[in-house]
């Protein structure tokens, strides 16, 4: 029985971890996110917009950093 509990103690933890590493990520990529929309709305390229978001992303985490 103690090892079931320990195991799912890591578990939750491991669990609670990534869901804390999603939630910090996607309050980094909200930005990019809102000027690729923004690059979008005024050119209407997918392309452009996907640029837009990959630069702003890269540059928000290595801000981070």
């Amino acid at each position: 029985m103690i090892g079931f509990d320990l195991l799912g103690l890591i578990g939750l933890i491991i669990i609670g971890l990534i869901i804390i590493f999603v939630i910090r990520l996607l309050f980094i990529l909200i930005p990019a996110a809102l000027v690729a929309f923004v690059v979008w709305f005024l050119t209407e390229s997918l392309w452009l917009a996907g640029i837009a978001f990959l630069i702003i992303a890269a540059l928000s985490i290595l801000k981070k950093l």
